[in-house]
């Protein structure tokens, strides 16, 4: 096996996902982590790290084409959205020095960060989705006429985390919140079960591989921190065509509602999800699938190859560092 270099992007607290790349790649090639912050804590669980700019920076793109240079990369990611454009946007510069980035391809990418897009395009395409305005107006008369209800969701339409995201119960909340902020959308609030999937989309194939589906039991700052393994076949159908229709490539992190035995397609992240180490544990090795794509192996499609009823836990760790950084 050849030397099998493995750069992860914006790390941040991300650890468990370098140990499985480390543990993966078992001494026949390295973890490389970057942040643009010396307190991110994976970065010190990687054989190699860098600091580096942050993602708006003139310089960002040349300091990582340098650091795959430079450290014979041979397959590269990143863990946060506004960086998954910016990778997208860039693949073929990092093709033409023999680095493989494991993402979509760019209009997939920006049709998973505008959530208004997405919505457009599962409606178009016939998935169930919660119902989603820009035009308040056009949502105020749907409420008049008893299409949709209060409370509603309002939140960013391009964002991640979580963040500036509103439970709102009447017309003057929305008010308020459309004059404070720009480029916000209406979400129909979904009263059911959340469901998270874990997905794998064969670089080289394009057939999706695996599927790993959770039901969430509690959320923390917009990541799954408590969850339970399950298996619906009907669900595994429905994510493939999905995931199909759109045209991934890549890990792949999906939210979905249950709804009277109905699933609703919610929102898409192309990247690892928080809540992946749950796939892992349970034997879902999408950092075994990704190092096969960068040596140019395709995946045996594997889907629902776990055990049902395995929970997940997450808690605290701390990491203690000595010293002048």
């Amino acid at each position: 096996m050849n030397s099998i270099n493995i750069l992860v992007l914006s790390c941040g607290i991300r650890n468990k996902i370098i140990q499985y790349f480390k543990k993966e790649l078992n001494g026949n090639g390295i973890v490389i982590a970057a942040d643009c912050s010396e307190l991110a804590p994976a970065l010190y669980e990687a054989d190699r790290h860098f600091i580096v700019p942050k993602i708006h920076d003139e310089k960002y793109l040349d300091k990582i084409l340098k650091i795959c240079k430079e450290n014979n990369v041979k397959g590269i990611l990143s863990l946060i959205d506004p960086e998954l454009s910016t990778l997208a946007k860039h693949k073929n510069e990092f093709l033409s020095i023999g680095v493989l980035p494991i993402i979509s391809e760019f209009n997939q990418v920006e049709l998973c960060f505008n959530k208004y897009f997405m919505y457009k395009f599962l409606i178009k395409n016939n998935f169930k989705t919660p119902k989603s305005y820009i035009n308040k107006e056009e949502f105020y008369r749907d409420v008049k006429e008893g299409i949709i209800n209060y409370p509603v969701f309002v939140k960013p339409i391009t964002g991640s985390a979580s963040f500036n995201i509103n439970k709102v119960y009447c017309k003057e909340e929305v008010e308020i919140l459309f004059k404070r902020y720009n480029n916000l959308m209406i979400q129909e609030f979904m009263d059911g079960e959340e469901y998270g999937a874990d997905v794998y989309v064969d670089m080289i194939s394009g057939e999706t591989v695996t599927i790993f589906t959770k039901r969430k039991i509690k959320m923390r700052a917009g990541e799954t921190d408590k969850s339970i393994s399950v298996k619906n076949g009907n669900l595994f159908d429905l994510l493939q065509q999905f995931v199909k229709k759109a045209g991934f490539r890549g890990v792949i992190d999906i939210d979905i509602f249950k709804v009277n035995d109905e699933y609703y397609i919610s929102e898409v992240n192309p990247r690892f999800g928080g809540g992946y180490p749950h796939a892992y544990e349970c034997g879902v090795n999408i950092p075994k699938m990704i190092i096969n794509n960068i040596m140019g192996k395709v995946n045996d499609v594997n889907i629902g190859n776990y055990e049902e009823n395995i929970y997940m836990m997450k808690y605290n760790e701390v990491m203690i560092l000595r010293g002048n950084l």
